[in-house]
């Protein structure tokens, strides 16, 4: 009776154990099931989770920011494109550094961001992007940005231009345009390198230049900053509600600063020519000196061995040293007819060459 309670309890552990095999095998392959499902359809991204909602006017060009980490500077980057929104069937529009039909990429890797710039906007191209760092790998997940784009013929929120320039210690002003609709809505003007915001009706503080912003009430806000730095050269964005315009400012050094080099540099030029000059004069001068000294010193050696020898008694004062005089003496002959058919009246000059020796007393 005992021998066989434990034939069936050991039946039923064997059993059991099968059954949890069986489960765990099934539960394994379920997973992979899901993880293979995962991989072919993915998360479902719609329009409310874009970090960044654009608008356009039709037919526009818009330029896009994208920044990434530092370490993903030697990175693959692209430009990625669905019209619902679909990140994993969205379609590559172009990599870093190339250009494809209205889409160009350009990586800035020593600001670590990379632009991307529509062309020739329609309608067709509203829809979701994404700005996307790959990472590597099958398992790794790509490091990305979603935006959503609307091309409108009006645009909902829109600016004069997309770059302003600006000097150092200079102001520049940017008007921000915002449709009806937006009136109430908040307006800020954003730097997207650190996500610094300065929004109207608060008072805004900034350790760098001086941002005011100022809603005028009829359809668009003015940003003015004041007192530039060459560090506030970057990207920002005027915003109403959820919708950004991308902005560049691009603050070159000032005026009265590349005046003062070009004059440090003219200073320099306006002494180095007259010490030039001067050194020119002063090695012409010595050249001069030192033949007129060697002149002196022969005129002094002759007049020596004058006075010697006339100490000595051979000569007078007048008597110069020998080879000092040369005496040329030249003889006229006229040409006979026959040595030559020129005319009797050509003559040819002789002449010979004694040198003077003084004589013996």
């Amino acid at each position: 009776m005992s021998s066989c309670f434990f034939s069936i309890m050991y039946m039923m552990k064997m059993q059991g154990e099968e059954t949890l095999q069986c489960f765990n095998r099934r539960t394994d392959s379920l997973k992979f099931i899901v993880f293979f499902l995962w991989l072919i359809t993915g998360p479902e991204c719609t329009t409310g989770s874009a970090s960044r909602r654009l608008t356009v006017q039709t037919g526009g060009t818009l330029i896009i920011p994208c920044h990434y980490d530092l370490k993903y500077i030697n990175h693959k980057k692209y430009w990625c494109f669905h019209a619902k929104s679909y990140y994993n069937y969205c379609s590559i529009l172009a990599y870093a550094n190339e250009t494809k039909a209205r889409v160009s990429v350009i990586d800035h890797p020593d600001q670590s961001f990379f632009t991307v710039t529509m062309r020739n906007l329609q309608h067709e191209d509203t829809g979701g992007y994404w700005c996307v760092v790959e990472i590597g790998g099958i398992l790794e997940i790509d490091e990305s940005e979603q935006l959503y784009l609307t091309v409108q013929a009006a645009p909902d929120v829109s600016v004069v231009s997309s770059s302003v320039y600006g000097h150092e210690g200079g102001d520049i002003s940017v008007q921000c345009f915002y449709s009806s609709g937006y009136q109430n809505e908040v307006k800020q003007w954003c730097r997207y390198k650190d996500q610094s915001c300065y929004t109207v009706g608060r008072t805004n503080t900034s350790q760098s230049s001086s941002v005011q912003i100022s809603d005028d009430g009829r359809r668009s806000f003015t940003v003015l900053m004041t007192g530039l730095r060459l560090t506030d050269s970057g990207w920002y964005y005027c915003s109403a509600g959820d919708l950004h315009v991308p902005v560049q400012l691009n603050v070159s050094e000032s005026v009265t600063t590349e005046g003062s080099k070009r004059n440090r540099h003219y200073l320099y030029l306006e002494l180095l020519i007259p010490a030039v000059v001067l050194l020119m004069v002063i090695v012409v001068s010595a050249v001069i000196l030192r033949k007129k000294h060697n002149r002196n010193e022969y005129i002094t050696e002759v007049n020596r061995v004058r006075a010697s020898d006339t100490v000595s008694g051979n000569g007078s004062s007048s008597v110069l040293a020998e080879n000092d005089v040369t005496y040329t003496s030249v003889i006229v002959q006229p040409k006979t007819e026959a040595s030559s058919p020129v005319s009797v009246e050509d003559e040819v000059t002789y002449s010979s060459v004694h040198k003077w020796k003084p004589l013996n007393t």
